[in-house]
C-alpha cells in the first residue's frame, strides 16, 4: 500500500471514529455490519472504560485509608451489585424493547416504552434503597466484615444504598439511548459523572482546600454527586425532544400492557445479574475468612479485572442494539452475523488483556497497594493471574449473553447463570478452599473454571437459533 493510500485510510478511520464519538445517527439495519459494530462499540467501550477508570482511581484513594476501608468498599460493592443488577436488568429490557421498536421504525412507541421504563426504575429504587440503608451495619456483619471495618464503614454503606436511585437511572437511561442506537450520549453521560467522581474523590476523602474531610464517607459522597450530575445530563437530552426518542409527560402515565412487557423482560434479566452478583458476594465472603489482607488484596484484584472487563462489556452491548434492531426489521441472519463479528473482536481484546495480567500482575497491583503491604500484594497478584486465565471465555460469554438479551430472551442466559454460578461455581469454590490445601486460591480458581463452562453452554444454545423467534 502506498503512502497516499495509507493516509487516506487513516483519514477515513479517524473520520469514522470521530463520527461515532460525536453521535452520528445511522440506520443499523442497513449499514455495513463491521461499520455498525465499530460505530456502536467505540462509544460503548469508552463509556465503560471511564467507569472502569473510576473503579481503579477510587480504590487507589481508599487504599490510603487502610485495609479496613478497602475491605468495607469491596464488601459494600459486592452487595450493592444487587442494585446494579436491577439497573442492568431494567436497562436490558429497555434496550431490547426500544431497539425492536426502532427497528420496526415505530419511534413513538419506542419513546413511550422509554418513559414507562423510567417510571418502573424510580419505584424499584425506593423499594431497594430504604431497607438496605437502614440495615447497613447488619449487611457488613453478614458479609463477614471485622468489627473495626463495620465501625468504620456503616455510614459509607448507608450512603451508597441511600443514593441507589442515581445508579439505577444511570444504567436504565443509558440502556434506552443504546437501544435507540445513540451510544454517544450514553458514553458522554457516564464520562461526565465519573470525571466528577474522580475529581471529588480526593477532595472529600482528604478534605482538600475548603472541602470537609469525610474520610471513607467522602468516597460515597463523591460517587453520589458524580452520578447525579450524569443523570441530570441524560434527562436534559431526553427533554430536548430531538432525535429518535421524543419523550412527553403523557408517556409517563402508567400503561398496563407496556409495564407488564417491561417487567416480563426485566425480571429474568435482573435475576440473571443478581445470580451473578450474589455469587460474587459469596466468593467475597469466603475470601474475607482469610483476614482483611486477603480481602483487600482480592478487592484490589477485582477492581483491576473490572477495569478491563467493562470495555469488553461495552463492546458486547453493541450486539444487544444490533440484534434488537435487526430482528425488529425482520433480518435475523443479519442479527446473527453481527454477533459473530463482535465475538471475534472481543476474543482478540480479552486474549491481549489476559497476557498483560499474566506477566505484569505484581506490577499492576503494586501501583495501588503500598509496598509494605506484602501479604495484600501477594493475594492480589495471585488472584489477578488466576481469574484472568479465563478471559477469552469471558469475552465469548459476554457477547452471546447480550445477543439473547437484545433479542428479548432474558430467560435463557438467566438459567445458564443459575447453573454456572450456583450449581457449579459456589460449590466448587467451597470445596477447593475448605477441603483442599489450596486455601483462598481455591476460591480464585473456581472463577475461570465456571466462566469457561458457561461460555460453552451459552454457545450451544445460541447455535440452536431459537432466540431469533422471540417476539417482544
Amino acid at each position: 500500500m502506498s503512502k497516499p493510500e495509507q493516509k487516506n485510510n487513516l483519514r477515513f478511520y479517524w473520520h469514522f471514529i470521530k463520527g461515532a464519538i460525536q453521535g452520528e445517527e445511522h440506520d443499523y439495519t442497513k449499514i455495513s455490519l463491521k461499520k455498525a459494530v465499530i460505530v456502536l462499540a467505540i462509544p460503548m467501550m469508552l463509556e465503560l472504560f471511564m467507569e472502569s477508570i473510576f473503579a481503579v482511581v477510587d480504590i487507589f484513594f481508599v487504599n490510603k485509608l487502610g485495609v479496613h476501608a478497602v475491605s468495607v468498599v469491596g464488601l459494600t460493592e459486592s452487595v450493592i451489585t444487587i442494585v446494579y443488577s436491577v439497573g442492568i436488568g431494567l436497562s436490558a429490557a429497555a434496550t431490547a424493547l426500544v431497539a425492536r421498536r426502532i427497528g420496526e421504525k415505530n419511534e413513538k412507541e419506542a419513546s413511550e416504552v422509554a418513559a414507562q421504563a423510567i417510571s418502573v426504575g424510580l419505584v424499584v429504587s425506593l423499594l431497594l434503597g430504604i431497607p438496605a440503608a437502614y440495615y447497613a451495619a447488619d449487611i457488613l456483619r453478614w458479609m463477614g466484615a471485622e468489627p473495626d471495618a463495620i465501625a468504620l464503614g456503616t455510614q459509607y454503606t448507608r450512603l451508597m444504598f441511600g443514593g441507589n436511585v442515581v445508579i439505577i437511572l444511570l444504567f436504565l437511561i443509558n440502556g434506552i439511548f443504546r437501544g435507540a442506537g445513540n451510544a454517544a450520549i450514553a458514553m458522554k453521560s457516564l464520562w461526565l459523572g465519573n470525571i466528577f467522581n474522580i475529581i471529588l474523590d480526593p477532595l472529600f476523602i482528604f478534605g482538600i482546600a475548603f472541602f470537609p474531610e469525610l474520610g471513607l464517607n467522602g468516597a460515597a459522597v463523591a460517587t453520589i454527586i458524580g452520578r447525579s450530575i450524569a443523570v441530570l445530563y441524560q434527562c436534559y437530552f431526553l427533554a430536548k425532544s430531538s432525535g429518535k426518542l421524543q419523550l412527553a409527560w403523557s408517556y409517563f402515565k402508567p400503561v398496563k400492557a407496556k409495564l407488564v412487557n417491561i417487567i416480563k423482560i426485566a425480571s429474568p434479566a435482573t435475576f440473571q445479574f443478581i445470580i451473578a452478583s450474589a455469587s460474587w458476594i459469596f466468593l467475597a465472603a469466603m475470601v474475607a475468612q482469610y483476614g482483611s489482607a486477603a480481602s483487600a488484596g482480592y478487592q484490589t484484584a477485582i477492581r483491576l479485572v473490572i477495569f478491563f472487563i467493562l470495555p469488553a462489556w461495552g463492546m458486547s452491548n453493541a450486539v444487544a442494539t444490533l440484534v434488537g434492531q435487526n430482528l425488529g426489521a425482520d433480518l435475523p441472519d443479519r442479527a446473527e452475523e453481527s454477533v459473530k463479528i463482535t465475538t471475534k473482536y472481543n476474543v482478540i481484546f480479552m486474549a491481549a488483556v489476559s497476557l498483560i495480567f499474566l506477566f505484569f500482575a505484581q506490577y499492576l497491583v503494586g501501583f495501588f497497594i503500598p509496598s509494605n503491604e506484602t501479604e495484600q500484594i501477594m493475594h492480589a497478584s495471585r488472584a489477578l493471574r488466576i481469574i484472568s486465565a479465563g478471559y477469552v471465555f469471558y469475552g465469548i460469554g459476554m457477547v452471546l449473553n447480550q445477543a439473547f438479551n437484545g433479542a428479548g430472551d432474558t430467560v435463557t442466559p438467566t438459567w445458564v447463570y443459575f447453573f454456572g454460578f450456583w450449581v457449579f461455581q459456589i460449590p466448587l469454590a467451597l470445596v477447593l478452599h475448605k477441603y483442599t490445601t489450596l486455601g483462598v486460591n481455591g476460591v480464585f480458581i473456581a472463577v475461570p473454571v465456571a466462566e469457561t463452562l458457561m461460555a460453552v453452554a451459552i454457545y450451544i444454545l445460541f447455535r440452536k437459533g431459537k432466540w431469533k423467534e422471540v417476539k417482544v
